[in-house]
């Protein structure tokens, strides 16, 4: 009671003093705290607490001194008990002990890959345990914080780059379906102190225990069972099973498989949630819930325009691949995107599937396909230089509206101004003429030539139909149709030097050309082959003589990769004109080789039979091999190729080709690789060159040779 009066007192010292009106209590608490406790809180705590007599040692007690008897507590205090003695345990000697373990924690005997000359990574040694090991390593090779940015010896930056790979290689474990994984870090700081400088620089080892992969469990796919009969194949589309190992990237392809089945069906509203995934640890499984609302089934109605004086929706559905009624496919409305992009006219395209007639019951819907354009600038303005041995110099120049008749109607004025050829032009072009990538062209031109073998001043009009690949549609077949109607006047080189007398030649031909391409690419294939024939039946006129006869032409190019960074291409080329004699056929429409897209080292038109002075006279039949090897390097990021070629080449005067002369070329040239193609430059030499053959050719270019 003295101690609780001790402690009660002490507070009172430290409270605030009570206020005047504190006074005025109950008589209870008057006669613990009486009125004087308030006036003098200090000397009421003194007079509480006994003093003790200075130099009396025994009024205070000593801590030996014994508690006094407490009747409520039973145990007896600890020096009254009496416990049992201790036995010693007799030494087993089976038991032996290991030596402490020298490995950093957590490090343990596997399979060690190297990911790089600062990380390692240590996988279970049975492969079965972690069967995508490979994989995973290239992925995490292209994440890693260590692979990208090396420490450059610090072991305060391994350690930081380390514990960011740590956790990157436990999301990574996740997506493979390891959701138990451990990851053990353990980083070498390197050279401790009286070690040598070159001791083992700082590293950082991960050793992994992946666990058991988890499985796929329920799988929820909202309401794709409502699409009736083709619930089948969109459910065999999403290839993800319940027991399947749970791989993250397999859910999203699967989910993309779907979204593409869906809209191949006929469902353009279709649309999928993102994945939901429950990881349950007990079962070892994850549930998947992915809610897909088809949105009903449709068929295409019409396609409308906002551009409608630019780009009419008759024309767009002149270009689509599909006729109003047939089924909906998505890749149907990309393909006619793409078609739309690939005119040039528009700056951006957007086909919007709209709602006509709303499905019922098993009949499908109706949409129709809004597009939306932006225009883009149609005038163009072209300019070129370039130069050819045999041709000499060339400047090209051109201007074109490629809508100035819509649609697709284009206007183009050309010209070209070069050493040896002059020419003015004008051409009409129709795009997408009655159908996909159909071209109608007329073309009208006048120009003079002055080359070795012959000088001509010609006049011609053209028209041709076509259906030919693009950069964006490149295809297997391609075919054209053209007549041309052309007046020349034109001299042959004489023996002596110089020309003989003009003579005038008008010339009708009816000319047809067909294309097998099964290569890769229109500029740059690297595998495949093509095969092209060409056909021209003509009627010529010259000195009051009517002369009828045929040229034919057939080609044959061939692609094989030899390793990853060389291509092997070769060419075979074969023409003949039978029917009349050769100097019927005006010399500008004989055969005649040489040059950079012929037999490389010899100039333009430069091979073939001679007169005196060594010009060519031209011939009635042509032959042509070519091959050369694409070799890629490492120059500027792979963008550079070196290619050596051989070329050779005859041309005889008998419709028969002849292999009484054949000239041989050889040279290497160097490819740049663009977006848009390569350019090429080729540097070629004749092996067996004529009088009047350079003893050099080059030749630019866009595009391979061949």
């Amino acid at each position: 009671m003295r101690r609780f009066a001790t402690i009660l007192a002490i507070s009172t010292v430290l409270a605030p003093p009570l206020a005047a009106q504190d006074r005025n209590t109950l008589p209870e608490l008057e006669s613990l705290i009486p009125d004087s406790a308030i006036d003098d809180p200090q000397a009421w705590v003194r007079q509480s607490v006994p003093t003790q007599a200075p130099g009396n040692q025994d009024a205070q007690p000593q801590p030996d001194t014994p508690l006094a008897d407490m009747p409520l507590i039973t145990v007896p205090w600890p020096d009254k008990l009496e416990l049992p003695a201790v036995v010693p345990l007799t030494p087993d000697a089976g038991i032996q002990f290991a030596e402490p373990e020298q490995r950093p924690r957590g490090r343990r005997e596997g399979t060690e890959v190297q990911v790089s000359s600062e990380l390692k990574l240590v996988f279970p040694t049975d492969p079965a345990e972690f069967p995508d090991r490979h994989a995973f390593v290239d992925r995490f090779k292209g994440l890693s914080t260590v692979v990208q940015y090396k420490s450059d010896g610090s072991a305060a930056k391994l350690a930081a780059q380390a514990r960011q790979d740590e956790a990157l290689l436990e999301r990574m474990l996740r997506v493979y379906g390891y959701y138990d994984a451990l990851v053990f870090r353990s980083v070498n700081t390197g050279p401790e102190g009286g070690q040598p400088a070159n001791a083992s620089q700082p590293s950082v080892r991960f050793d992994i225990v992946p666990g058991k992969q988890y499985t796929v469990g329920a799988i929820d796919l909202g309401s794709l069972s409502a699409t009736g009969p083709d619930f089948q194949m969109l459910r065999e589309a999403f290839m993800v099973n319940t027991g399947d190992p749970l791989l993250q990237d397999k859910i999203e392809s699967e989910q993309a498989d779907l979204d593409i089945a869906l809209g191949e069906a006929g469902y353009p509203f279709a649309a999928i949630d993102d994945p939901l995934l429950v990881v349950d640890h007990a079962r070892e499984q994850g549930d998947l819930t992915l809610k897909v609302t088809p949105g009903g089934k449709y068929t295409f109605g019409k396609v409308t325009s906002n551009l409608a004086d630019f780009m009419p929706g008759r024309h767009l559905s002149e270009i689509a691949r599909f006729k109003p009624g047939d089924q909906y496919k998505r890749s149907l409305q990309m393909d006619l995107r793409r078609a739309i992009q690939a005119t040039g006219l528009v700056a951006s395209t957007d086909l919007t599937p709209v709602e006509v007639t709303p499905p019922s019951g098993d009949r499908p819907g109706v949409v129709d396909i809004a597009a939306t354009m932006t225009k883009a600038k149609v005038r163009t303005i072209t300019a070129s230089l370039g130069y050819d041995t045999g041709q000499g110099f060339k400047a090209e120049g051109s201007w074109e509206n490629r809508n100035l008749f819509p649609p697709e109607g284009a206007l183009r004025l050309r010209a070209i101004a070069g050493t040896r050829e002059q020419l003015a032009g004008v051409t009409f072009r129709r795009n997408n003429f009655h159908g996909r990538d159909k071209v109608l062209t007329i073309d009208a031109y006048a120009s003079t030539i002055d080359y070795q073998a012959y000088d001509s001043r010609t006049a011609s009009l053209m028209a041709t139909f076509e259906r030919l690949s693009n950069i964006l549609f490149q295809k297997p077949f391609s075919w054209s149709i053209g007549l041309e109607t052309t007046a020349t006047g034109e001299r042959q080189a004489l023996p002596g030097g110089g020309f003989g007398p003009r003579k005038t030649y008008f010339v009708g031909a009816l000319h047809g050309f067909a294309e097998l391409d099964t290569s890769d690419d229109l500029l740059n294939p690297t595998h495949g082959w093509r095969l092209s024939a060409w056909l021209s039946p003509e009627t010529s006129r010259t000195d009051n003589e009517q002369s009828f006869y045929i040229k034919a032409q057939v080609e044959g190019d061939y692609y094989l990769p030899a390793g990853k960074k060389v291509v092997l291409a070769t060419r075979a080329k074969a023409a003949t004109i039978t029917g009349a004699p050769i100097s019927a056929i005006a010399p500008s429409r004989r055969l005649y080789a040489g040059g950079g897209g012929s037999v490389r080292g010899y100039g333009y038109e430069a091979i073939g039979p001679h007169n005196g002075q060594g010009d060519p006279t031209g011939g009635r039949s042509l032959v042509e091999l070519s091959a050369e090897a694409r070799i890629q390097t490492g120059l500027l990021d792979g963008a550079i190729q070196l290619v050596p070629f051989v070329d050779a080449g005859s041309v005889g005067t008998s419709p028969t080709p002849s292999f009484h002369e054949i000239k041989i070329g050889a040279g290497i040239g160097v490819r740049y690789l663009t977006g848009f193609g390569p350019v090429r430059i080729d540097v070629g030499v004749p092996l067996n060159p004529g009088p009047k053959d350079s003893k050099i050719g080059v030749y630019v270019g866009l595009g391979q040779a061949f």
